[in-house]
């Protein structure tokens, strides 16, 4: 019989018990589940609701539940629907009388919401450490090419001279926003439902306040419609993943033009890159395709939370089962695309010469160039107009501005002195770039440590 089935009189069809059941996912919450049972049974005897020997009995068939579920004793069943009535339904076989108390002054509507967020607490903690783990990567190779020329892009058109240091740290700087995010998310998401019961609280004497200490929560949910009804920390958390994924598929992207013969500024590892079953020649970055690809799905689990939330009416509906599987799949394919991407960086082999090579083509010190007779006094539209005009000569004969002679630059402006070539070196060009933010290596230096620092600050344990 049903632990609900006192109101029934026939058995549920077998296609509905099936449909109805969400034991086959969330099965995955017996850890938090138990949690919360043994934090709410401290609760309900140090109120005098239950007794203390209920309390120690609760407690220990719970401990010898969770040792069997982890030692794989345990098979749960869909005839129990969830992890909950499996759990409650175990500890009843195991201690008789006194399991049966455990569900006073609670229902699965906030016994759910307390495990969710006790879960994803966890996964965010994780997924903040792979993401550091990701950005210590990226400044690892960050400080062996402060010096290394690239050329920037703009429209995916050669624009300004950088260093392959800075490229990186911009990478870096979107994944400390992602950290902060997912804190921000975590903080809100870290306080407790237990307490609220099916949605209208409780008649017993509780103390929401010790369960929601017992369980690190920072207080309980000020609200009980609201304790069982949220679900914005889900959405909040697919939303910070789909970010995180939209920055991991920009660089992705990145990556993928980068080791293509057209550009060959890196070349990945052989063990982070596939090869063609039937071109031979091929090396295929399908690290970063997959990535790129996987994408859609977060962003995809996403959109499906907020649509089927968009509609429902307070308190709990049984819709908001379906919050689970995309949270649990998008929390699973972030947990599996990060390390596996700062792998993939940590091993690439950067290709100076060719990245010197391309910022050498497509005047990227044009602009370097205007800056020189601007600082002569001429007005930088009127700098800009000369050297437009000197862009033009070059493509006309085939040269670059640094091949010009001096004749040639002054033909076009008397301005021009013999210290425009150092002023057109594209080492110049990308060491003089000294603001603040900007691909001088003294700057970038600075860039590193910052982060650095953040790494450290934001490391647990």
């Amino acid at each position: 019989m049903k632990l609900w089935g006192g109101r029934f009189r026939k058995e549920t069809d077998s296609l509905v018990n099936d449909f109805n059941s969400s034991i086959q996912f969330d099965c995955r919450l017996y850890r938090e589940d138990i949690e919360g049972s043994i934090a709410h049974a401290s609760m309900l005897a140090d109120c005098g609701i239950i007794s203390m020997e209920d309390k120690a009995q609760i407690i220990s068939g719970l401990s010898e539940i969770l040792a069997e579920i982890e030692a794989g004793k345990i098979e749960f069943t869909a005839d129990h629907e969830d992890i909950h009535m499996n759990v409650e339904a175990l500890l009843t076989e195991k201690i008789g009388e006194a399991g049966k108390r455990l569900h006073t002054a609670r229902s699965r509507n906030d016994q759910v919401a307390v495990d969710l967020r006790l879960y994803l607490r966890r996964e965010i903690d994780e997924i903040m450490e792979q993401i550091l783990d990701l950005q210590q990567a990226l400044l690892d190779q960050a400080g062996q090419h402060g010096q290394t020329v690239m050329p920037g892009y703009t429209h995916l058109q050669r624009a300004q001279p950088i260093s392959f240091a800075q490229h990186l740290l911009a990478y870096a700087e979107q994944l400390k926003r992602d950290v902060t995010r997912l804190q921000d998310c975590r903080k809100r998401m870290n306080v407790c439902p237990l307490g609220s019961g099916a949605l209208a609280g409780t008649t017993y004497p509780i103390d929401r306040r010790q369960t929601a200490g017992l369980l690190g929560f920072d207080a309980p949910c000020s609200n009980s419609l609201d304790g069982v009804s949220d679900r914005d920390y889900a959405v909040e958390l697919l939303s910070d993943l789909s970010i995180l994924m939209m920055h991991l598929s920009r660089f992705a992207e990145e990556v993928i033009l980068w080791c293509s013969w057209e550009f060959k500024f890196i070349e990945l590892d052989d063990a982070y890159s596939t090869g063609s079953s039937i071109m031979p020649q091929k090396k295929n970055p399908d690290v970063a395709e997959l990535v790129r690809g996987k994408t859609g799905r977060i962003y995809g689990h996403l959109m499906g939370l907020l649509t089927t939330m968009k509609g429902l009416p307070l308190a709990y509906n049984k819709d908001m089962q379906e919050d689970k599987e995309p949270v649990f799949d998008a929390v699973d394919t972030v947990k599996m695309c990060l390390p596996v991407f700062a792998g993939m960086i940590a091993t690439m082999r950067v290709l100076p010469e060719n990245m010197r090579r391309a910022a050498g083509g497509g005047f990227i010190n044009a602009t370097d160039c205007a800056d020189y007779l601007t600082k002569k006094g001429m007005p930088f539209r009127d700098a800009y107009t000369t050297v437009g005009n000197l862009v033009y000569y070059c493509t006309e004969n085939g040269k670059l501005l640094e091949e010009l002679t001096l004749p040639e630059l002054q033909s076009i402006s008397p301005l021009f002195r013999e210290d425009v070539y150092e002023a057109l070196s594209l080492e110049a060009c990308m060491g003089q770039r000294r603001s603040f933010g900007g691909p001088a290596p003294e700057e970038t230096g600075r860039q590193i440590e910052k982060l650095r620092q953040f790494i450290e600050e934001h490391r647990h344990g």
